[in-house]
């Protein structure tokens, strides 16, 4: 087979591009680099690790295709009056008696895990925060620029490696110590495609391109500290999703000459279909799971989105959709059940809440929820948490910390019933719940415009997940012509007023020169176009990444 040259585009002579040279053998097919990469990056991005990526897209880019076909499938059955529910053909992977791999010494103890992006102050800050878990997000925290992208493994690397340090540009050091929380990563989904980097002309799943550079440059050197190769996994919506991933680590595994199984992840339950999916998703990754993960806000946004045709299941305002509520309650205590059933570690969602430094009062409310939120959880069983701040860590310890009666798996269960899980809580859609929509949506959209993809607004952390909501919300709001509680129909023209008016909000609370130098009003009209579409987007992310390229 003949060698094909890989083409690297050279962007800006001010950077310095990957200089050996590069071949590909894989089908005849080109490996195009459209970024460049600095010198200092090239750790990350060798020649070596940019033929793996290129095998695994090779290997199962269409296998990705299929299932993301099948999404599609799901949902116009849904647009057409479905409800989801549990798949009578895995009926027996539900009663059967089988347990997943124990977790290894160092995940044993997960009460404490702190989430954020791959920002390299943010890595050290929770790294040393005493939870016992980072994850480090490619995904919803992560605005999926080329070169941060890049950066972003740059600073896993340096982080396994217990080298990482940052210095502000006020002279501030910051530096990793030892030990540290455990790190675990978050590639992105299935369903982004990562367009720095084309093969055969196609741009290669993102999922496959960071779980592929993460794996070369870093797995025999975790291997090697006696640690090991630990990921979260996003956005699944069912087993054979959760199958192809399993097939992707074995085939990772034998490639890198790891050990069957080494590979270890835990799920995010963050879809309405994976709720009813669990013990399928469990199953296929038995050998090398964790647990699960309840990925309670993206979970709302993807209520709103597979029942957005349903009329009688409309969500109220965001700010009624609490843990509270039956609907999610109900989603949370069966998401236990079902680890537990399996030997799985359950592990709680994100407090948003942050500490509010400036204002006392404000400061103990937000604990007070932060508290309370997982107070709610441990009485649900959960086995960990999720916190979005260091300055939590001692508050959530004060929780989980307390004595607990070892958890012992328990037998299956029958499947429960589907209803409560689609009953939607009391209340209506208010011109208040507009307005709060619209000003959290344009508010993060303008932070992940300029790169920043994990944002304090109004006192609380929001990442991709805050703004889907809320424009999911606003789209079905708008495309089933909602009555308002003031007893107005919520119109594209209302919509738009409401939008122009809430922008001055938003000027008013950030400051003229803020506004005047950020991307609010990129902002707001990027909003606008997702909430007026015809079709409500699937993910934001796939709508909103030419705007990246925008002047600001």
């Amino acid at each position: 087979m003949t060698a094909t040259p890989l083409t690297v585009a050279r962007r800006s002579e001010k950077e310095e591009d990957l200089r050996e040279p590069l071949n590909l053998e894989l089908k005849g097919e080109t490996l195009e680099l459209h970024g460049p990469v600095p010198a200092h990056l090239a750790p990350v991005v060798t020649a070596d690790a940019l033929r793996f990526v290129a095998s695994l897209a090779e290997r199962f880019e269409s296998r990705r295709n299929d299932l993301l076909s099948r999404r599609e499938v799901y949902q116009a059955a849904m647009d057409e009056g479905g409800l989801p529910g549990f798949d009578p053909t895995s009926e027996e992977v539900r009663r059967s008696s089988w347990q997943v791999a124990p977790p290894p010494a160092e995940l044993r103890d997960r009460r404490i895990e702190i989430t954020g992006p791959t920002d390299r102050k943010m890595v050290i800050n929770a790294l040393n925060s005493g939870a016992h878990v980072y994850m480090a997000d490619l995904e919803d925290a992560h605005t999926p620029l080329w070169r941060q992208t890049l950066e972003g493994q740059r600073t896993l690397y340096d982080a396994v490696r217990g080298q990482l340090e940052h210095w502000t540009a006020e002279g501030k050091h910051y530096a990793l110590r030892s030990p540290h929380a455990v790190l675990m990563v978050r590639p992105r989904g299935w369903h982004l495609d990562e367009k720095g980097l084309t093969f055969g002309g196609e741009a290669v799943p993102a999922s496959l391109f960071d779980l592929g550079l993460y794996v070369h440059a870093n797995a025999q050197a975790l291997q090697a500290a006696g640690s090991g190769t630990y990921l979260y996994l996003p956005k699944l919506q069912s087993g054979r999703e959760a199958a192809l991933w399993e097939e992707v680590l074995s085939f990772t595994e034998e490639a890198k000459g790891l050990a069957p199984g080494s590979i270890r992840c835990t799920v995010l339950i963050e879809t309405l279909p994976a709720l009813f999916q669990m013990h399928e998703i469990l199953h296929a990754l038995r050998r090398r799971v964790l647990g699960l993960n309840f990925g309670r806000w993206d979970y709302l946004f993807s209520f709103i989105k597979t029942l957005r045709a349903h009329a009688d299941r409309v969500l109220p305002d965001r700010s009624l959709l609490t843990m509270d509520t039956p609907f999610m309650q109900q989603a949370s205590r069966y998401l236990v059940r079902t680890c537990h059933e399996r030997g799985a570690q359950a592990i709680g969602g994100m407090a948003a809440d942050i500490p509010v430094r400036d204002d006392a009062d404000l400061h103990s409310e937000a604990v007070g929820r932060v508290s309370a939120d997982k107070r709610r959880e441990l009485e649900h069983g959960y086995d960990g948490t999720w916190i979005a701040h260091p300055g939590l860590v001692s508050v959530v310890s004060k929780v989980f910390d307390a004595p607990r009666p070892p958890i012992s798996p328990s037998l299956p269960g029958p499947d429960p019933d589907p209803a409560p899980f689609l009953s939607p809580p009391p209340g209506n859609a208010s011109p208040q719940g507009v307005a709060a929509d619209v000003n959290a949506a344009v508010q993060y959209l303008e932070s992940w415009l300029r790169g920043v993809g994990a944002a304090a607004i109004h006192n609380r952390m929001e990442d991709t997940a805050t703004a889907e909501i809320c424009r999911t919300q606003l789209w079905q709001w708008v495309h089933l012509a909602v009555t308002l509680s003031d007893g107005r129909t919520l119109t594209p023209s209302l919509f738009q007023a409401m939008l122009t008016g809430e922008l001055g909000v938003i000027r008013e609370e950030v400051g003229q020169e803020r506004y005047a130098r950020g991307r609010y009003a990129h902002a707001g009209q990027l909003l606008q176009e997702l909430v007026l579409s015809p079709e409500l987007e699937e993910f934001l992310t796939l709508h909103a990444g030419p705007w990246l390229e925008r002047a600001p």
